[in-house]
């Protein structure tokens, strides 16, 4: 078995994972923070959004150091496998190692971005680390709406330096990041009574993998969503096929893993739709060869609804969807392999009376971020929706005279006699908010590998831990004097 090391950074990460914070639901991991910087004797500050700062002076000789300020969140993403029980607002995480990696059993991790708080947590309670003044920062919500960075007051933090550890693949050093928006669509429902003669049919699809609406949207992906619309509407040109409920997706920043409808068919075509569902999943395997090997489509009879939408209203959703753009929209003219500019369709579900959509859009150019929100709004709106796009966050700029890159860069090529990948990441980091409040904040951001972010396959490289902590450990030793 793969030893957990650094020993104090995994002993305070399986003390976060007895502690719940779901998004927006932090209360108890403030608690614990909170109680955590002042068991220590440190000065602790909760604010009035929720998040935490613990100072710890400098040891003894690194007094006229630049103050660094060391930031992660405290929540994380609460996605389980559907036959898992789990609350996530009272279980802990259950975790276990496999061979060199860390899981958690049928749920997320939350090594994003507890793994973070494991290292600030672990440097301030250390004794004899060598570094000069720091702020361990704690935002709360980043993963629905990066609340605590938003509500932060801009006297909040006093450090000169910025460390964000809140990236998922160690040896890769990250300068930039994307800038995003969330466009939601509501369809007001065409409702009936469903004509006699017809049955009610439970299409799934599940089995996919998923995984971070950002940084993997260029990892050629089903979209579970896409895939069970593109499947209904081709039903829909063979018969008169009405959807009576859809609940698909999750997450505002997950690529959908699982998907759910119902459908009803006349009786007759029964048969020939589930046929067709095994003939349509043969097809999308093989479009899929490479990164859906499982995927899996089911069809069953099921009790009939109350309802359903109108023929007409059915085809016109569903086509509207359809058209609703999904992955890369452009490529970085800058930066090679960078993507440029995204949506994902998130999720779908029927409540009530309407149909609610949710989507994201992310793009380093924010006119181009404009632009892909305006083509998922006019998908939706040729539907019948009605859109809103919310404010959305700002991306984070590149800073080609910065120290503190320059010390990481050089710390990486000693300490691991390689160079580091210096890149920017088209997910959203909090370090563009900063950017905004603290324009003459100096930043970077790096962490461990993770992979399946986001989703119950979510998973920690355990080797990369001691990696990304010597690395830390020896940037802090190695700040420039204030």
């Amino acid at each position: 078995m793969v030893e957990l090391t650094p020993k104090s950074v995994f002993d305070c990460f399986a003390q976060i994972n007895q502690v719940p914070r779901p998004s927006k639901r932090e209360e108890k991991i403030t608690a614990f923070l909170r109680k955590f910087g002042e068991d220590l004797g440190l000065e602790t500050i909760v604010d009035h959004a929720g998040n935490v700062l613990i100072k710890k002076p400098a040891t003894p000789g690194y007094e006229n150091r630049k103050t660094v300020i060391l930031q992660s969140h405290q929540d994380m993403v609460c996605e389980k496998n559907k036959e898992v029980e789990f609350d996530f607002d009272n279980d802990a995480i259950q975790t276990y190692v496999d061979g060199e990696w860390l899981k958690a059993k049928g749920t997320t991790l939350g090594a994003d971005d507890g793994i973070g708080i494991a290292m600030e947590m672990a440097l301030l309670q250390a004794t004899d680390i060598e570094h000069g003044p720091i702020e361990c920062v704690f935002t709360r919500d980043e993963e629905t709406g990066l609340t605590g960075s938003f509500e932060m007051k801009s006297d909040f933090m006093s450090g000169d330096i910025l460390i964000n550890l809140d990236s998922e693949d160690e040896g890769e050093i990250f300068v930039s990041c994307a800038g995003g928006v969330r466009t939601e669509a509501k369809y007001d429902l065409e409702l009936e009574a469903i004509p006699a003669g017809y049955k009610a049919v439970e299409v799934t699809i599940k089995g996919l993998t998923g995984g971070h609406s950002g940084d993997d949207i260029n990892k050629k992906r089903g979209n579970a969503n896409k895939i069970l619309v593109r499947f209904l509407l081709e039903q829909c040109a063979k018969t008169d096929l009405r959807l009576c409920d859809i609940q698909a997706g999750g997450l505002h920043n997950a690529i959908p893993r699982e998907a759910h409808a119902i459908v009803v068919p006349p009786s007759e075509r029964v048969t020939a739709l589930i046929g067709d569902l095994c003939e349509f999943g043969t097809r999308i395997k093989e479009e899929f060869s490479s990164t859906e090997p499982d995927v899996m489509f089911l069809a069953s009879e099921t009790n009939l609804p109350s309802d359903s939408l109108t023929r007409t209203q059915t085809e016109r959703i569903l086509k509207s969807l359809s058209v609703v753009h999904n992955g890369i929209f452009a490529m970085s003219q800058d930066i090679d392999d960078l993507v440029e500019t995204s949506s994902n369709l998130a999720n779908i579900k029927r409540e009530g009376n309407q149909i609610i959509v949710n989507t994201s859009q992310r793009s380093s150019v924010a006119s181009n971020l404009t632009y892909m929100a305006e083509v998922v709004r006019a998908a939706f709106e040729l539907g019948g929706a009605k859109c809103v796009t919310n404010e959305g966050y700002p991306g984070w700029k590149v800073n080609p005279k910065s120290e503190i890159v320059k010390v990481a860069v050089a710390s990486y090529k000693r300490l691991f006699k390689k160079e580091p990948k210096v890149r920017a990441i088209h997910a959203g980091l909090e370090c563009g908010l900063f950017s905004e409040k603290y324009p003459n904040l100096d930043m970077v951001s790096f962490g461990p590998t993770l992979r399946g972010v986001h989703s119950p396959d979510e998973r920690l490289l355990i080797p990369t831990v001691q990696m990304v902590w010597d690395h830390l450990l020896d940037i802090l030793k190695n700040v420039p004097n204030a």
